[in-house]
């Protein structure tokens, strides 16, 4: 998978970014880099992102959870899809994630 770099302006959660679910080495590695005022929490569903007959059940990351600063982590375990939440200031934070195997 390409990396994948999305921004949220002010509080509010970013889209889903799907992770390749099927590939046998799962690994994925996540930056978020702040500008500004923010508080942030990385976030991971095990539901499929695709599917709008369900609402998503999201748990946060061990350990970018209410940060203020950049913050790096990784997925080791299959989660189907990541967002960043950004509950308060009026900054930016920016997410990276880049997970290994095949470029698509």
């Amino acid at each position: 998978m390409r990396p994948v770099r999305i921004t949220q302006s002010g509080v509010g959660d970013t889209v889903v970014i799907p992770l390749e679910r099927y590939n046998p080495s799962f690994n994925v590695g996540i930056t978020v880099t702040v500008t500004g005022t923010v508080t942030y929490t990385v976030q991971s569903t095990s539901d499929n992102p695709f599917d709008s007959t369900i609402t998503p059940e999201w748990a946060d990351h061990p350990t970018l959870v209410g940060l203020t600063v950049k913050g790096d982590g990784n997925y080791a375990f299959l989660v189907a899809g990541v967002r960043l939440r950004v509950t308060a200031g009026t900054g930016t934070a920016t997410i990276t994630v880049n997970q290994t195997g095949a470029m698509v």
